[in-house]
């Protein structure tokens, strides 16, 4: 079992920025890579971006591309999300999810954190 603690959501002005981390407890060890999506209201839940644990290559979904990086630290078992430039359109529930092995589906997810963005 995995278990993931989303924070560092809230209320950001378009252009701002913020940081969302994801901390994971459990068989981390074991993980293969930790990943970040969201869901806007009335919208279903969309891929953000990935990285793998071991080599730490990443992902992103074209929408969030040059303003999002994500980012992890093995030793705190934490991957991080800073989002740049925000976006209205960027305003959901993010969530960070882990997968144990390199398949499209993913085993554990966190509760989500609210990411608004004023114009």
């Amino acid at each position: 079992q995995v278990q993931l603690v989303e924070s560092g959501g809230g209320l950001a002005q378009a252009g701002g920025s913020l940081r969302l981390s994801c901390a994971a407890s459990g068989r981390t060890l074991t993980m293969y890579s930790m990943g970040w999506f969201r869901q806007a209201p009335g919208k279903e839940r969309e891929f953000v971006a990935v990285v793998t644990w071991s080599a730490s290559s990443t992902n992103y979904a074209d929408s969030v591309k040059g303003r999002f990086t994500i980012s992890r630290d093995n030793a705190k078992n934490t991957v991080y999300l800073q989002l740049n430039s925000l976006k209205p359109e960027d305003t959901a529930v993010y969530y960070c999810a882990a997968r144990m092995k390199a398949t499209m589906q993913y085993d554990y997810w966190g509760q989500g954190t609210q990411v608004t963005v004023s114009s």
